[in-house]
């Protein structure tokens, strides 16, 4: 913090100077007597945002610029589809651990059941076409707009009718992690 604090008298000068500003000036434009302005540039003053929101207004810059705030990263998920046979498997949650959502389009071929057990919980959502689970003794068809949720513990499997693709999201955590959507919010 005080290595950010510091940073910011010089950055000040800079700014001011390049757009040719004197501290006078900057501080008719501010109401910051030019002792404080000077004394802010030079580190001697400790910044306060009182002091630093005229500042950048008068700048015309965003208050980030004049601490120096990192750039935010970009919010959006880099998708890096992976193919697996007829299958296209894009994740798209990017940390490890805990819930993790992926987008998955399964091709006709793949619609012998095979099931499998592993530790966790999943649910799946049908986007398009139709989805065949088969979930221990069960054997069901989602159609669009349904889903289903299960332990993984128990053997499963899914994928496509064989009538055509099937797109769905899936939601796979930890076991005991489980998943609930909310057509609406609660009433308070």
């Amino acid at each position: 913090m005080d290595e950010v604090l510091a940073a910011v008298g010089p950055r000040l000068r800079h700014i001011r100077q390049q757009r040719g500003c004197t501290l006078t000036a900057l501080s008719e434009r501010t109401g910051i007597s030019v002792s404080t302005l000077s004394r802010l540039e030079s580190g001697q003053r400790r910044p306060s945002l009182e002091l630093l929101l005229p500042i950048a207004q008068a700048h015309q810059v965003p208050l980030d610029e004049l601490v120096g705030a990192p750039p935010v990263g970009d919010p959006r998920v880099r998708l890096k589809p992976i193919r697996r046979g007829d299958a296209t498997v894009v994740p798209l949650t990017q940390q490890p651990g805990g819930l993790q959502a992926y987008k998955m389009i399964i091709g006709t071929t793949r619609s012998e059941p095979d099931p499998r057990t592993h530790e966790g919980y999943e649910w799946l959502y049908v986007l398009s076409g139709r989805l065949r689970l088969v979930l221990a003794d069960h054997d069901v068809v989602l159609k669009v707009g349904e889903a289903a949720e299960f332990d993984t513990r128990l053997p499963h499997w899914f994928g496509s009718t064989g009538d055509g693709p099937v797109e769905i999201i899936s939601l796979f955590g930890p076991q005991g992690e489980r998943m609930h959507v909310r057509a609406k919010p609660r009433d308070r």
